[in-house]
Order: structure tokens, then C-alpha cells, then sequence
């Protein structure tokens, strides 16, 4: 099964000079926790997520609408291809520790995003049987993503 069996394909995005305030008013009116950060050209170059916002609003002491995508977002690009195998995908996010993946053509430009949620939606029940994406992928990356980074006290 490719990434773009799975993924979500119409996206909403912002620039890096979009203020906070639109950028959570894209996220509110497509049910969506992130957006692509893409240049003028398309290319994406980065994600903004709900919680890079509510860190920003905690610490910057700003209205929303005075503070930019530039000054927040992550600027650590993991992205995946159309073509790419979902089980790729599925290792990369595991490895980074990501719940979503921009989906990207060969110049960069956004064709789409893989989430959790798309993968989730999409796995199948094994039952003995072989599946392009079952329940187990699905829980295995869930369960990589989400393992505490910092040892919890008793």
C-alpha cells in the first residue's frame, strides 16, 4: 500500500508571515491540529501544530494576531512521498516520533499529509489474514510515538 492510498489529500496551509490567530482559525474550521508552513513557491518547509501555538501564547506574552508562523513553527522537516510505502512512513514516524507527515512531490511541493488518524481509519483487522495496514501497524506506531521521552517518577 502507497502513502497516497492513506492520506489525507486536500490540505490547508499558511506561510511563515501568516499570524497565529488565521493559522488557528485554518485549524478550527478543518478539524486539524497542524498546517504546512509552504513558501511562496510551494515548497513546504516546515509544520505548525495547536501546541506550537499554545507554547506561543503561554510564553510570548502577544495577541495571536501579533505574533507570525516564522517566529513558532517547526522548522524540522519530515516528510514522506505519494509513492512511498506505507509502512516507510509509518517507521519514519516512529523514528521522529511525529504524528503527521506532509506528503511532498519531487520539488517539494505539498501533495498531501499522512496522519495517525488517516492510519488508524484505514488499518484492517488481520484475522490470520495478510493486510496492506493492520490494526498492529497502527498500534505499534501509535505506541513508538507516544512512549514518555523522560522517565515518569513513581
Amino acid at each position: 500500500m502507497k502513502v497516497k492510498d492513506v492520506m489525507t489529500h486536500d490540505v490547508k496551509t499558511c506561510t511563515p508571515d501568516t499570524n497565529l490567530a488565521a493559522v488557528a482559525m485554518i485549524m478550527w474550521d478543518n478539524d486539524c491540529g497542524v498546517v504546512p508552513v509552504v513558501q511562496s513557491d510551494g515548497k513546504v518547509i516546515g509544520m505548525i501544530t495547536d501546541r506550537d501555538i499554545c507554547i506561543a501564547v503561554a510564553t510570548k506574552n502577544r495577541r495571536t494576531s501579533d505574533v507570525v508562523v516564522s517566529e513558532v513553527f517547526t522548522g524540522n522537516l519530515y516528510a514522506c512521498k505519494p509513492d512511498d510505502d506505507i509502512h516507510d512512513a509509518l517507521k519514519m514516524m516512529k523514528a521522529e516520533r511525529i504524528r503527521r507527515l506532509p506528503v511532498i512531490n519531487v520539488y517539494g511541493a505539498l501533495e498531501g499529509l499522512l496522519s495517525l488518524n488517516d492510519v488508524v481509519l484505514r488499518a484492517q483487522e488481520a484475522k490470520g489474514k495478510k493486510t496492506d495496514l493492520s490494526y498492529e501497524d497502527a498500534i505499534n506506531t501509535l505506541k513508538a510515538i507516544c512512549g514518555h521521552r523522560v522517565p515518569i517518577a513513581a
